[in-house]
């Protein structure tokens, strides 16, 4: 699906990757820089035993997921950034996202437990550093591969969704289940960290820093040509000088039918917009032009008459005529 390629391709940007967390995570402020972000293998990879003994391996594919480096109160931090993308809803969001980071989890457990196992082997070729190196093993740190002073990389996915319409879906995992609250008690929700255009208020929208403010603007007021009107005119500069990675975006969500005239990576939206209209138009009257001709050879006058204040029966006329779209 083209959707999915293009809006996959655009959030792998750093620059763009790193304004999704810096709005949610902190409202907007540039905490994360793109030089702290490297690119992760998305595939992940869990092995649960089958019922027969045997280990069946399980992948899962994560749309973009990125480790970040960051100085914090002195220390050096790490924390995986994972972003689902969707144009269309996702009613088990909830535990698509859980999965990923459970095996996130598992997998530094795994990697904890081989580095352990190096080190090890390692030690064993040295006496000496055999004796100064060997760490007494309680029983527990046997069995898991996991030692008492390991600790984990925090995992935190945001779902990014492109629709223009409200997310329908359910946003924690119970809201998937009907179940007794004293069940419910025992167990751990998850939430689903969300951004969706339609139910931002602008100046959410407006906390964004890189070209995703403006996509995420276009899509919200898409369907809505006077608002979107109005937000282009006062956001007028930064359409004018758009990445073509975004406008790309734009044009693949809603459908818009622009077309760009690239100049080294950048497009103009609004003169994409204007020329749009413009083309709309010369259609428009080229459609009425024919839909006149025929009329007037039919010596259909009366019709005519009707048709030029009577929107709904000129509609009626080009259907009857076979006059779609400006296209005879």
């Amino acid at each position: 699906m083209r959707a999915d390629t293009v809006t996959k391709d655009y959030i792998s940007d750093t620059v763009v990757f790193a304004d999704v967390f810096n709005y949610y995570i902190y409202g907007g402020r540039q905490v994360i820089d793109p030089g702290q972000l490297t690119e992760r293998d998305p595939g992940e990879i869990a092995l649960p035993y089958g019922a027969d003994g045997a280990v069946v391996p399980i992948q899962k594919f994560r749309d973009v997921q990125k480790l970040c480096k960051i100085m914090s109160d002195g220390h050096l931090r790490f924390v995986l950034y994972g972003v689902e993308n969707q144009t269309e809803v996702h009613y088990a969001m909830p535990v698509k996202n859980n999965l990923y980071d459970a095996l996130d989890y598992a997998g530094q457990v795994e990697e904890a437990a081989k580095s352990h196992r190096k080190d090890r082997e390692r030690n064993k070729e040295s006496k000496a550093a055999a004796v100064k190196n060997k760490k007494a093993l309680s029983s527990g740190e046997f069995l898991s591969g996991f030692w008492k002073e390991d600790r984990l990389i925090p995992s935190v996915t945001v779902t990014l969704y492109f629709g223009s319409e409200e997310w329908q879906g359910p946003m924690s995992l119970f809201e998937m289940m009907e179940e007794d609250p004293r069940i419910l008690s025992c167990m751990d929700d998850y939430h689903v960290r969300l951004i969706a255009p339609a139910q931002m208020e602008e100046e959410e929208i407006m906390k964004f820093q890189s070209s995703l403010r403006e996509v995420l603007l276009f899509i919200k007021y898409s369907k809505d040509k006077k608002n979107l009107a109005k937000m282009l005119k006062q956001n007028e500069e930064r359409f004018q000088d758009m990445e073509r990675r975004a406008a790309d975006v734009i044009e693949v969500i809603t459908h818009a039918g622009l077309k760009f005239k690239e100049v080294e990576g950048r497009v103009n939206v609004c003169q994409a917009i204007q020329e749009m209209r413009e083309e709309e138009r010369i259609k428009g009257e080229d459609r009425q032009n024919e839909l006149t001709r025929r009329l007037l050879q039919d010596d259909r006058l009366e019709d005519l008459r009707r048709a030029v204040n009577d929107s709904d029966y000129r509609e009626r006329l080009f259907a009857e005529y076979g006059i779609k779209d400006g296209r005879l």
